[in-house]
């Protein structure tokens, strides 16, 4: 089974690509009809959370760079 890659798109959505399951809350399964790609919202604006629907276009503004998070800290 290969990895699932979640990319963070600047100025948009959380691009997810791979083997993957959403939950709510509640853990309920979401109905994926067999999508292998797809969007996940980050703005709040979507019409179709937790899905992207494009909403953010010219409200959104981050430039997604990559960088180190510091160590875990050991409890």
């Amino acid at each position: 089974m290969s990895k699932t890659k979640l990319t963070v798109n600047s100025n948009g959505s959380l691009k997810i690509e791979g083997d993957f399951e959403i939950v709510d809350s509640q853990g309920n399964t979401y109905g994926l009809e067999g999508r292998t790609t797809l969007g996940i919202c980050r703005c709040g604006m979507s019409g179709n959370k937790p899905f992207c629907d494009g909403s953010h276009r010219n409200n959104f503004d981050h430039e997604a760079k990559a960088f180190d998070l510091p160590p875990m800290k050991k409890l």
